[in-house]
C-alpha cells in the first residue's frame, strides 16, 4: 500500500481503548471493521487501606504503552506515522468510585467494582428505591462513604467511573454512555436519563446528612450511542501519545462500560439475546422484553448502549485464581527446564479438562480472590477441597477450576431462567476464557443448559466493541439505530461457532453445583477464621 493510500485508510480508522481488570487494551480497526493493529498493557489491582484500587498514574502509562504498540505496528506495516484517525472511544470496567473536588483533585484513591464493603448502603438503597442497587454501583459507594462519615463526601463536585474519568481528561466533557451510567445510578428506560423519582429520594438522604449538593449535580451527563461526546483536545492527545504525533480534534464516542462494549462486540443488543463476558470477573447480560417481576439482589438492571433494559448477572470472581494455578504450573515447567509460553500452557491445560469427569471427580474449588455478593461474601479466600477418594488428576482439577469460574454466575442465571422465566434465544461468549476453542464455551452451555456461540472476536471483544461504537458515531445515517448498524454492516457476514449442551455434562455440572453450594459454609469458615486473623 502506498503512503498516501495508507494515510487515507488510517484517517478513516477507529480506535477503541478499554481499561480492563488485568489488561489495558487498544484496537485500531478499518472501515470494514477489521483489526489493523492492537496493543496492551498488563496490570493488577492492589488492596490499599482495605480497598481494591489502581493508581491513576498507571492508567495513563498503560494507555500510552498500548497506543505505542499500535503506532509501532502501523509504522512497520505501512511505513507511516499514525497521526489522525476517524474516531475513538474509551471503555472501562463498570461501576466503582472516582470523586473529585472543585479543583479537580482526586479525593480518595479509586475504589473499584471489586470492593464488597458497601453492604449496608446496598441493602438500604435497594429497599428505598425498590430497585436492585448492588454494592459495586457508584451510588452504593457514595452512600456507604456517607454512612461511614467520610469527610471527603462533603467536598465532591464530580463522581464518575474509570471510563468517564479518562474521557473527561481527553475531552473536558463530563459525560458517560447510558450503559455506563446505568451502573452508576438507576436509569428511567422511557426518558433515557437518571430516574427522577430516585434522584429526589436520594437527595432527601443527602439533605438529612447535611450535604449541600444534589446527586444529579455531581453525576456525569448520560448520552446515547451515536451522540457526540466531544473531541480530543491537544492536552488529551498528549495523554495518549506524548510524542505529539496524535492530532487534536478527533471525535469521541460516549464512554461505555465493558458490559456494553461486550454486547456490541457480540451483536447482542436485541431482545432475547444474551452475552457472557468472562475474565477477572464474569457477567452475563440478557436484553429483556419486560421488566423483571421481582427485585433480586443477585440481578442488576442496566441498559444497552442504545438504552434498552438489560438484566445483568455479575460475579466478582472468574479467572484470577485459575490464572494463578496456571502460573504455578508454568513455574514448575520453567524450573524443569521446559520453558513454555503461557498462552500455550493455557491451551494445553484447558484441553486436558475435556478428559475430566463430568462432575470433576469429587474436586471442589472456590476462586474467591475477592468477595462475592451472589453467594454473600464481603471478602474471599481462594480454596481447594477434595474428597479422600476423589480422582485427583489434571483433567479433573482443570475442569473443577473452570466449573468454579462459572459457579456464582450460574446461580444468577438460574434465577432468570427458572424464577423469572426469561426466554433467551441465543447466548454468545466473549473474553479471554473463551480463547481456547470449544472448552469454556462447552462448560457454559452445560451450566445454563443453553446453546452457546463464540465469534472470532471472542478474546478481544471489549476494545473492538468500543471501536465499533466510534464507527457508529461517525458513519450512522440519521435514522439508523445501533441494532440496524450492527446487523447490516458490522456483522453482515460474520461467522460463529455454536455448541449445544450435552446432557451428561449438564447433569455433571448440576452435581458439581450441589457440592459448590454445600461447601460455601467451608469457604465462609475459612474467611472467618483465617482471612480476619491475617489482617
Amino acid at each position: 500500500m502506498k503512503r498516501d493510500e495508507a494515510n487515507k485508510m488510517l484517517e478513516s480508522a477507529y480506535l477503541g481503548i478499554e481499561i480492563g481488570s488485568t489488561r489495558i487494551k487498544a484496537v485500531l480497526i478499518d472501515r470494514e471493521f477489521e483489526i489493523i493493529a492492537s496493543g496492551s498493557y498488563s496490570w493488577e489491582n492492589k488492596l490499599q487501606d482495605g480497598y481494591w484500587t489502581y493508581a491513576l498514574e498507571e492508567v495513563w502509562q498503560g494507555i500510552q504503552q498500548a497506543y505505542q504498540e499500535i503506532k509501532t505496528a502501523v509504522l512497520e506495516k505501512y511505513g507511516v506515522v499514525l497521526m489522525k484517525i476517524g474516531g475513538l472511544g474509551i471503555s472501562g470496567m463498570m461501576h466503582g468510585y472516582l470523586t473529585f473536588d472543585h479543583d479537580d483533585q482526586l479525593l480518595v484513591p479509586f475504589r473499584t467494582w471489586r470492593n464488597n464493603l458497601q453492604s449496608e448502603a446496598s441493602k438500604s438503597l435497594t429497599a428505598l428505591f425498590n430497585y436492585p442497587i448492588p454494592e459495586r454501583w457508584s451510588i452504593a459507594h457514595h452512600y456507604q462513604a456517607l454512612l461511614n462519615g467520610e469527610a471527603h463526601v462533603h467536598q465532591i463536585t464530580f463522581l464518575t467511573t474509570i471510563a468517564g474519568y479518562i474521557h473527561w481528561q481527553l475531552t473536558g466533557e463530563k459525560v458517560v454512555g447510558i450503559g455506563e451510567a446505568s451502573g452508576m445510578f438507576p436509569i428511567d428506560i422511557d426518558t433515557k436519563a437518571y430516574n427522577l423519582k430516585m434522584l429526589d429520594q436520594y437527595n432527601t438522604l443527602l439533605n438529612d446528612k447535611g450535604i449541600a449538593y444534589t446527586i444529579e449535580s455531581i453525576l456525569p451527563k448520560t448520552l446515547m450511542a451515536g451522540e457526540n461526546a466531544g473531541v480530543l483536545t491537544k492536552a488529551g492527545a498528549a495523554l495518549i501519545d506524548p510524542s505529539g504525533d496524535l492530532v487534536a480534534g478527533i471525535a469521541l464516542a460516549p464512554p461505555e462500560g465493558d458490559a456494553g462494549t461486550g454486547m456490541v462486540a457480540t451483536n447482542c443488543i436485541s431482545k432475547r439475546k444474551s452475552v457472557l463476558s468472562a475474565g477477572t470477573s464474569v457477567f452475563g447480560m440478557v436484553v429483556l422484553e419486560r421488566d423483571l417481576a421481582s427485585v433480586h439482589k443477585e440481578i442488576d438492571q442496566v441498559t444497552t448502549p442504545a438504552g434498552d433494559l438489560v438484566a445483568m448477572v455479575h460475579a466478582n470472581n472468574c479467572s484470577s485464581d485459575l490464572n494463578a494455578w496456571v502460573g504455578l504450573f508454568k513455574e514448575v515447567m520453567d524450573l524443569s527446564g521446559h520453558v513454555m509460553d503461557a498462552s500455550e500452557l493455557f491451551e494445553i491445560l484447558f484441553k486436558a479438562s475435556l478428559k475430566g469427569e463430568s462432575d470433576c471427580g469429587g474436586l471442589l474449588t472456590y476462586g474467591y480472590l475477592s468477595g462475592e455478593h451472589i453467594t454473600g461474601f464481603e471478602v474471599g479466600m481462594p480454596l481447594f477441597l477434595r474428597h479422600p477418594d476423589s480422582r485427583f488428576n489434571v483433567p479433573n482439577f482443570m475442569r473443577a477450576q473452570l466449573f468454579s469460574a462459572l459457579g456464582a454466575i450460574k446461580i444468577g442465571f438460574d434465577i432468570l431462567l427458572e424464577k423469572e422465566q426469561i426466554v433467551i434465544d441465543e447466548v454468545l461468549g466473549h473474553g479471554g476464557i473463551f480463547k481456547t476453542e470449544g472448552v469454556a464455551q462447552r462448560y457454559l452451555a452445560a451450566a445454563i443448559d443453553t446453546s452457546v456461540s463464540v465469534m472470532e472476536t471472542a478474546g478481544e471483544g471489549g476494545p473492538w466493541g468500543m471501536a465499533i461504537l466510534s464507527a457508529f458515531l461517525d458513519r450512522k445515517e440519521k435514522s439508523e439505530t445501533l441494532e440496524v448498524f450492527l446487523a447490516q454492516h458490522v456483522f453482515k457476514n460474520s461467522a460463529k461457532q455454536s455448541i449445544a449442551p450435552d446432557k451428561s455434562e449438564v447433569e455433571g455440572f448440576a452435581v458439581y453445583m450441589k457440592q459448590y453450594k454445600a461447601g460455601l459454609v467451608v469457604e465462609k469458615e475459612a474467611v472467618t477464621q483465617l482471612y480476619a486473623s491475617n489482617r
